[in-house]
């Protein structure tokens, strides 16, 4: 006797079937998504992007990222401490005033006991010249804030009589904004502490 039953057997394997095919393929799909995004993580990791004034995209390597990281810290090193030691009787205040810009509060204090100590006050009343004559940097770029020590070589005229001194900073930095023309480098010199100053014998020739 035929009953309209007579392939439910068959219609629920069917539907098993079919039910289990969705599943295996969702799950082969949502494998293959992780693979594809952990992939394009890792590239976009080793990669930045920029483009360029034809508006194509161009990767840069995170190694040339870093290199470029260690030049625009030295660079902003070596211009912070020009402008804040490189100093005479006509230009002190402008250039205190664009150190002040690369450096946070610890450089205003620094700059705000030296100027109630009178050595400002001396630059003009003998008409001072300090000149620095060489400034190297090492600085840790490996994790922020960057740590620095600075090796200051500067000369103070006073007139017959020529004095060097080298100087010893130490420091972090860390990113900021950038503003032009202020601050180029988008960095801020903080924890800025004068750790050792000592005369240097001129040689006789």
């Amino acid at each position: 006797m035929k009953t309209p039953y007579k392939n439910i057997y068959n219609i629920l394997k069917l539907n098993r079937f079919i039910v289990l095919a969705v599943i295996i393929g969702a799950v082969l799909t949502c494998i293959v998504s992780v693979l594809i995004v952990v992939k394009l993580y890792k590239e976009t990791v080793n990669n930045a992007f920029v483009v360029n004034t034809d508006g194509n995209v161009i990767p840069l390597k995170l190694v040339s990222l870093q290199e470029n990281l260690e030049v625009e810290t030295l660079a902003h090193l070596e211009l912070f401490h020009n402008y804040f030691y490189n100093i005479d009787a006509s230009n002190y205040e402008k250039n205190l005033e664009k150190s002040l810009w690369l450096g946070n509060s610890s450089v205003d204090a620094l700059y705000r006991q030296k100027k109630a100590d009178g050595v400002y006050n001396r630059l003009l009343q003998y008409s001072l010249v300090q000149k620095v004559i060489n400034i190297e940097s090492k600085i840790d770029i490996q994790h922020e804030p960057y740590e620095f020590v600075t090796t200051t070589i500067f000369e103070i005229n006073r007139g017959s009589i020529t004095d060097t001194y080298e100087l010893t900073t130490t420091g972090n930095l860390i990113h900021v904004d950038r503003n032009f023309p202020n601050n180029t480098h988008g960095l801020l010199v903080t924890n800025f502490f004068e750790k050792k100053l000592k005369r240097i014998e001129n040689e006789s020739t």
